[in-house]
């Protein structure tokens, strides 16, 4: 059996999302789980390109603006997930100025997994709200993907795209991630993006926290139903939050499980264009 927390959606166009991997899965493959994106969705209105697999990691999927670049989002997926779903769904928006980039894990041993290896930002060792708010975490394990992220944060600004129109983001594991990488950052993002996810290390992420994040808006949003991160550990996640940056919302959807829903990623948009709308 293989805990899986990726989350998983479909239609491009928001419209018949389809929350699955709750709790243990049956393992697939993820070749096969690939196909099952491309079948899917449709990318006639946005350029997908593919990067070529690094030794540091697994491909890096990214939707080209439709019109001029002045903008980027960098979103990270859930343990044993790819970058290509989420660039699917998140590249139907019509953000035609966003440039988005969805990243693949390296492939790593899980220990909550019994050790298989599958993209993974960092290891886990438990699920719950007590694994997450009191457990062992990996903290080198975040830090070192946080410092990925931040390296894909200069690649956007080496494209032209200033730091206060980046926002990173993404879903469970990823948005961990993100969240550690947001508050890190050494001058203001454009935004950071929380969906189904926690903060990592909280107890300590104050020490280490920068003064120039506060700047930066976050957007958290959660699944009043998930049993892989509950609720309980999105408020924890909000508390923190909201007492350190100048601009939070949470938004609950009081009946989705640890995934996605459409109103979810139709907030999202909405959200976007207000905070790194088209110059």
């Amino acid at each position: 059996m293989l805990t899986r927390l990726g989350g998983r959606h479909s239609a491009a166009c928001f419209s018949s999302l389809v929350p699955v991997t709750v709790g243990l899965l049956r393992a697939r493959g993820s070749a096969a789980e690939s196909a099952g994106y491309c079948k899917t969705h449709s990318c006639s209105t946005r350029s997908l390109r593919t990067s070529s697999k690094m030794a540091s990691g697994g491909r890096t999927f990214a939707v080209e603006p439709k019109g001029q670049h002045t903008a980027s989002l960098i979103f990270l997926h859930g343990l044993g997930d790819t970058g290509e779903g989420w660039s699917m769904s998140l590249g139907s928006m019509s953000t035609e100025h966003l440039r988005i980039v969805c990243p693949t894990a390296p492939t790593q041993s899980v220990t909550i997994n019994m050790g298989m290896k599958m993209p993974s930002w960092f290891d886990i060792y438990g699920l719950g709200a007590d694994a997450k708010l009191h457990g062992k975490q990996d903290e080198e394990g975040v830090k070192k993907s946080s410092e990925k992220l931040h390296e894909m944060i200069k690649d956007e600004e080496k494209r032209g795209v200033p730091r206060d129109r980046i926002v990173i983001g993404g879903f469970s594991q990823g948005g961990a991630v993100a969240l550690h990488a947001g508050l890190t950052s050494s001058s203001p993002l454009g935004g950071i993006v929380a969906l189904s996810t926690y903060l990592p290390m909280h107890k300590t992420i104050a020490a280490v926290a920068t003064e120039a994040s506060r700047t930066t808006p976050v957007l958290q949003c959660h699944g009043g139903e998930d049993s892989v991160v509950p609720i309980v550990v999105g408020e924890v996640t909000s508390s923190f939050l909201s007492g350190f940056v100048k601009e939070h919302k949470l938004k609950v959807y009081p009946d989705m499980e640890h995934s996605s829903c459409p109103e979810e990623l139709q907030y999202l948009e909405s959200w976007l264009k207000n905070h790194v709308n088209h110059l």
